[in-house]
């Protein structure tokens, strides 16, 4: 049967809740709320002012495009944005109005390179500094010291000379800043396992995969849903009520700065995720945020089907894991966020904040004892062309009706 036959024969269920902006970010408040100690009204403040601020922060960057070597939010003791400049040129204290309040930007300077020029090494030296590190390591770019972060295990930084060592001849090679992190580790993708599950059966071992779905896209004449390259082609989607529909695939994407794989179905009439580890619970996708305009320190949520619903902070930028996890080694062009919750299966789930979309994630880096250390996403901007992400549109409230007809089809999305 077609796949709009099956969806259509659906039996018909409850309609779920529908959330709005502000009651998706009172949802992801209550997270930021318990991470760092303050009110939950206080915590919904933050939350609006790290939404709103954006563009304000986007014009400080092109400001001091040249000065510039990181923006990045501050949580403790208040809430602030630090811009990092080169130079000793001093900049006076700013406040961005964002959220219905206002939020100060202190400017700090004696940066010793700009981003443009840290990234610029990241991105041509990669190759000499894995061999100098004698390891894999993973890097990436941390706006808070305006350093080339490169993640390294215990042994290869011993073989090196140290922690010290290494750092020092590092900045000789790349003629910037940089900063050793020791953590023994290992990098994968996040294999099989917007927020909904996929099954799949290896063909070749016979073993059952899962992954997770991502968000809607479309080409302008198809609807799709998004995963991670690395899950299997042949998937399958289960409901929340384990009623499988299988998927047609389209297309994969997997080399460099990609990990997207997109499969078919009937157009939706709204672009909704999960955001819930139960399922329960859905949000319309009302705006995408790019990659330059995320800042490290700013609160993010992820939904996957092994760990479920979870937010943390954004860690690093322009983000190149360890290994050959790409087609062959990474460009640095991930999002690395902190843990403690990934996991195996997790792999093309959404990255959102309140409404708005993010990515979908690749994968993670784990500790020895199995813990989840940080895991990285692949941005929304490197959607292949002609795909883009699906955007609410402004619509009157639906009807029951019109929900209880639009379920089925809906519901082949999370």
């Amino acid at each position: 049967m077609p796949l709009l036959g099956i969806l259509a024969s659906a039996e018909p269920v409850a309609a779920q809740p529908i959330q709005t902006r502000e009651t998706a970010l009172l949802q992801d408040a209550g997270e930021y709320a318990r991470a760092y100690g303050v009110s939950p009204t206080e915590a919904f403040r933050r939350l609006q002012v790290q939404h709103d601020s954006v563009a304000a922060t986007d014009a400080i960057s092109s400001r001091y495009r040249d000065r510039l070597a990181g923006i990045s939010v501050q949580h403790r003791p208040d809430y602030r944005f630090i811009v990092y400049l080169t130079g000793s040129e001093p900049v006076p204290e700013t406040r961005i109005k964002a959220g219905g309040t206002t939020a100060p930007v202190i400017f700090r300077t004696g940066a010793k390179a700009s981003r443009d020029r840290v990234v610029w090494a990241l991105t041509n030296h990669q190759a000499a500094i894995r061999t100098a590190a004698r390891s894999y390591p993973s890097m990436g770019v941390d706006p808070r010291t305006g350093e080339l972060v490169v993640i390294a295990g215990s042994a290869p930084v011993a073989a090196a000379g140290g922690a010290a060592a290494l750092d020092a001849a590092l900045e000789k090679l790349t003629s910037v800043p940089v900063q050793v992190r020791v953590l023994d580790r290992v990098d994968r993708n996040l294999a099989l396992r917007g927020g909904g599950r996929l099954d799949g059966i290896d063909p070749a071992s016979g073993k059952r995969f899962r992954c997770t779905s991502g968000f809607m896209v479309s080409d302008g004449q198809r609807a799709g849903i998004t995963t991670a390259a690395h899950c299997l082609d042949d998937l399958t989607y289960l409901d929340p009520q384990r009623r499988p529909t299988p998927l047609s695939f389209i297309g994969q994407w997997g080399w460099g700065y990609h990990d997207l794989q997109i499969h078919g179905g009937p157009a939706p009439d709204r672009p909704l995720f999960y955001a819930d580890t139960a399922r329960t619970i859905e949000r319309p996708v009302e705006a995408q945020r790019s990659k330059p305009g995320t800042r490290a320190g700013d609160f993010v949520c992820h939904r996957g089907e092994s760990t479920g619903y979870s937010c943390a902070e954004v860690e690093l930028l322009d983000f190149a894991p360890a290994g050959e996890l790409c087609g062959g080694f990474c460009l640095p062009t991930w999002v690395a966020v902190a843990g403690p919750t990934c996991k195996q299966g997790d792999s093309g789930g959404p990255v959102f904040s309140g409404t708005t979309a993010f990515g979908i994630v690749k994968g993670a880096t784990f500790r020895p004892d199995g813990s989840c250390a940080f895991y990285f996403y692949m941005s929304l901007d490197y959607l292949p062309a002609p795909w883009s992400l699906l955007i609410e549109k402004t619509r009157s409230p639906p009807t029951l009706a019109n929900q209880a007809r639009s379920r089925a089809t809906r519901d082949f999305f999370r």
